[in-house]
């Protein structure tokens, strides 16, 4: 169970998601991709603890979902299918990659901010008369 997380709910505890999990929702994984894929679904869920404060209200699939989607957006970084632009030239042996997570970084989508409660605005204004709040 999670230190975050209340002991009286049945909340999963970190990591979300298995090696197997991002394996079953991508490709097989190496031996050397599961080590990673391990490290890094284990950060992920600290990324979803640490940003999104309503984390422990998402079901399980929801959070080994998006576990999952993080840390194949950062493992695309080293496979073609990361790539957003390519240039490549015959006779002088060109050729230019450009990956749409370089850094291999970490994050959550707006969409999967939405999943899980965090960053929500609500739209709001402050009367300057009286200094009263409307939602």
């Amino acid at each position: 169970m999670a230190d975050d997380a209340d002991p009286g709910m049945n909340v999963p505890a970190p990591p979300f998601a298995s090696a197997d999990d991002l394996a079953s929702r991508w490709h097989e994984l190496t031996d050397a991709e599961r080590v990673k894929a391990e490290t890094m679904l284990a950060d992920a869920s600290d990324k979803i603890i640490t940003d999104c404060p309503n984390w422990a209200q998402a079901s399980e699939t929801t959070l080994r979902r998006i576990c999952c989607a993080m840390v194949k957006r950062a493992m695309l970084n080293e496979d073609v299918a990361g790539v957003t632009q390519s240039t490549q030239t015959a006779n002088g042996f060109t050729e230019a990659n450009s990956y749409s997570n370089p850094d291999g970084d970490l994050y959550l989508t707006k969409s999967e901010k939405r999943s899980l409660g965090c960053g929500v605005q609500r739209m709001w204004s402050i009367d300057l008369s009286d200094g009263s709040v409307n939602p």
